[in-house]
């Protein structure tokens, strides 16, 4: 992968840098190709060339910086996989171009393409700051992402409290044990004290920016069918009317989604990390339990209790230990009760009133169209590995749900 990003350095800075190399089985170099290395030419003309001169019928990985579009909106990467077999394919990012899903990008597509790590997809980024700054996918076209960062929030509230960590620090500890972990590093003392100050951090910044959200900034905005959109996945995994179940709402954020779906539900529990939010949904639905707490540790509430977990764009969470949740949902459900989670897959540009697909690339203001589908792959990972069955995706317009059940 960094030889990839290496040779796309060769490229031209006033256009397109972009880098490709297939290597074998013994992770020896094959071909590497970079934008503009032949006058004029892409770098799948390039590679191309080298490949119709010397022959090579396969190669075992294959590494493309960027997953270019041609002049004629046709994918790059595909033509070459369809000259090339190849086992494994790495990308870094979508083409600045790409502003939605097409039918035959081989990224989502096939089944053997795998992503570059987020520092490299930085370094992807800053090769090719001017052509991605002007991109669709930049988040300044949502006031309300570009200048509130749980990152930033995070690293001012820790110097508050006398722990100095830059954003750059803060980006590259993004879990809650990391973050504590480098504190006790830095400032020598003892790990509960660095947690609680961590788990103080989060939980400020989260209020901030979630506790009174303005949902005229919400994708949701664009999709005001998505109660819907809840309701048929629901559908799909049980039978029984929310009103009769004994439903867990993790993360509730302001308040929103829940007085949307929940208002009617008699048995129902909300647990988020920040308070403002919690008083706001008590609220708006005096008759429920609220806790506060985080997702990975729901210790306050029993076992084997609930029949519906829900947890609405928190899994996709800065900081956000998925496993952890994971486990902590399968331990508070009664056996075959289900999970429904989602992950947030667009942001609204607010100009212009549509949605900009994807998830940011933390420590960028980049939008990146794959991400969504791959958090939830993790995630439906995490939630096998918990023990829940019968796990399904279904995307919308504005997020992706994944539901589940316990065995």
């Amino acid at each position: 992968m960094n030889y990839a990003i290496s040779v796309a350095q060769r490229a031209s800075q006033s256009g397109r840098r972009v880098g490709v190399a297939l290597v074998s089985e013994h992770n020896e170099l094959i071909y590497s190709a970079f934008e503009g290395e032949a006058r004029g030419a892409s770098w799948y003309r390039t590679l191309r060339s080298k490949i119709q001169e010397l022959g090579t019928p396969s190669a075992h990985s294959a590494y493309l910086t960027i997953n270019t579009l041609s002049a004629d909106c046709s994918f790059e990467l595909g033509e070459l996989l369809k000259e090339v077999r190849i086992g494994r394919v790495y990308v870094g990012l979508p083409d600045p171009a790409l502003t939605s899903y097409l039918d035959d990008d081989p990224v989502t597509a096939r089944g053997l393409t795998h992503r570059f790590p987020d520092d490299l997809k930085r370094e992807i980024l800053e090769q090719n700051r001017d052509l991605y700054a002007a991109s669709e996918q930049n988040i300044e076209c949502n006031p309300h992402y570009s200048t509130h960062r749980i990152s930033e929030a995070v690293s001012s509230r820790l110097k508050s409290k006398g722990f100095a960590l830059s954003r750059s620090d803060v980006n590259a500890n993004r879990g809650r044990i990391a973050l504590a972990s480098l504190i006790c590093q830095r400032y020598g003392i003892e790990y509960n004290e660095a947690d609680r100050a961590v788990n103080d951090a989060l939980s400020e910044a989260f209020d901030a920016k979630y506790g009174t959200y303005d949902y005229a900034y919400d994708a949701r905005a664009a999709n005001l069918r998505w109660t819907d959109d809840f309701m048929s996945v629901y559908g799909r995994s049980s039978t029984r009317p929310l009103s009769t179940v004994n439903i867990l709402n993790v993360g509730v954020g302001g308040g929103y989604e829940a007085a949307a779906l929940f208002s009617d539900c008699p048995q129902i529990t909300f647990v988020d990390i920040a308070e403002r939010g919690l008083a706001n949904i008590s609220e708006r639905i005096p008759s429920s339990r609220t806790v506060v707490s985080s997702a990975e540790d729901l210790s306050a509430l029993p076992e084997d209790s609930y029949d519906l977990y829900v947890s609405l764009r928190t899994y996709n969470s800065s900081f956000f230990d998925t496993s952890a949740a994971a486990l902590e949902a399968h331990r508070v459900l009664k056996p075959g009760a289900v999970i429904i989670v989602s992950v947030a897959n667009g942001f609204l540009y607010t100009q212009r009133g549509c949605v900009v697909p994807g998830l940011i690339i933390p420590g960028t203001d980049f939008v990146d169209l794959y991400r969504g589908m791959d958090t939830v792959n993790l995630i439906g990972a995490e939630l096998d590995c918990a023990g829940f069955k019968d796990i399904r995706m279904f995307p919308t317009s504005t997020e992706i749900y994944l539901s589940a059940v316990t065995a």
